[in-house]
């Protein structure tokens, strides 16, 4: 008489990863536990220890967006013409940043098509609903934002919100419903956000295109700006059509009034990593939106302004820095964008040191940059002034 079942014997000992199986597999068969598990030939659990015990790693990978060379040149042409003409101390430092404004725009939608959600085991799973998955309801705001400035004390003098403005219109309801009757005025969003909006949200004071009559970005920003800062400031802009040029006769009649003067800047193409709205704003603003409930538009746009309302700061002078440390990283790969966002540790400066309000530019870097770019094949992309630091470095 047999003592237990057989048929399974349990194996002793661990299972070793086998690296150079492991690295013969392409990456979209690493790309689950469970995949890897069958190719390995070993189990699922096994695969889960050799990442609990560091021996591989998970990694997300996002697409980055496809440059040129001309795209690459451009970049490292944007970053040198931020460094600031002098030296402080022998050191090479970013300009403060603080009359730039960023803007830009970004689709807020009401619900996630998937989403997570932590329960009780005698809770009711939650019921969500909508005509169609590819047509959730959303709407394109448009957000401006500058670095902010803060006392001695550390007190914010300046927040740097600008605003955020939603491409939405009033229009009369068309049929009569049992919750209203009809032309009742209703929330819309505008299904083409072309120049012509573009231009009433930048320029105009009340917009038709907008749900409220507050000012525009412009407008508001002479409103907003402290008075002991530099009135000439540059609107930066990232390439799409629809944007403003800043030699439209509409942009020169009102960019140099009130003792203001504005330019407009366009920031290198498919390079969202030079501005601080796409490298974390936007995620900021979004995160605090999404624990928000909307049923209809209104709430929807309720509840994106109160989100930008609620980020301290704090937040957006922390996204400034980040951009300045990726434009150090662009020089290093020479315009590439296939680099890591470095890590800056900067709650832990916060709390002792302080931030900075510059970062450091290695000298030696700005010299191998500039030689990079003086090479023939270079020649290149010569849309954004760097000749100071010729002068700079002797």
């Amino acid at each position: 008489m047999k003592g237990k079942a057989s048929g399974y014997s349990k194996k002793k000992g661990k299972v070793n990863l086998d690296e150079d199986k492991f690295r013969h597999l392409s990456m979209l068969e690493r790309s689950s536990i469970r995949k890897l598990a069958i190719k390995m030939e070993v189990s699922k659990s096994t695969a889960g220890r050799w990442v609990k015990g560091n021996k591989i790693r998970p990694h997300t990978n996002v697409i980055k967006p496809a440059l040129t060379d001309v795209n690459k040149i451009s970049r490292m042409r944007w970053s040198l013409s931020h460094i600031q003409l002098t030296m402080y101390e022998g050191k090479l430092l970013y300009h403060a940043m603080h009359n730039i404004v960023h803007i830009d725009e970004k689709w807020f939608y009401m619900t996630k098509a998937s989403d997570r959600y932590y329960m009780l085991p005698d809770e009711d799973e939650p019921y969500r609903s909508c005509k169609s998955k590819r047509f959730i309801t959303k709407v394109m705001f448009m957000c401006a934002v500058s670095r902010p400035m803060f006392g001695s004390d550390g007190q914010p003098i300046f927040d740097g919100k600008i605003g955020i403005f939603p491409f939405t219109q009033q229009v009369p309801a068309k049929r009569k419903l049992k919750n209203r009757s009809r032309g009742t005025l209703e929330t819309k969003s505008i299904p083409s956000v072309n120049k012509e909006a573009m231009r009433e949200c930048l320029l105009n004071q009340a917009s038709k295109h907008s749900i409220t009559n507050h000012a525009q970005i412009i407008p508001i920003n002479k409103a907003k700006w402290p008075a002991n800062a530099s009135k000439e400031i540059y609107i930066q802009q990232d390439n799409v059509k629809p944007h403003l040029k800043s030699y439209g006769l509409q942009f020169e009649a009102i960019a140099s009034t009130d003792g203001f003067k504005f330019h407009l800047i366009s920031q290198p193409a498919n390079s969202p990593d030079t501005s601080v709205l796409d490298l974390g704003f936007f995620k900021a603003i979004q995160s605090l939106q999404d624990d928000k409930l909307a049923t209809n538009i209104d709430e929807l746009l309720e509840n994106v302004c109160s989100s930008f309302e609620e980020l301290t700061p704090q937040t957006l002078n922390k996204v400034f820095l980040t951009l300045q440390s990726c434009l150090s990283k662009i020089l290093e790969v020479h315009g590439g964008n296939n680099y890591k966002i470095p890590y800056l540790n900067k709650d832990r400066l916060s709390r002792t040191v302080g931030l900075p309000t510059s970062l450091e530019v290695e000298s030696n870097l700005v010299r191998d940059s500039l030689e990079y770019l003086l090479l023939p094949q270079n020649d290149v992309g010569g849309s954004y002034e760097i000749g100071h630091l010729s002068n700079v470095l002797g």
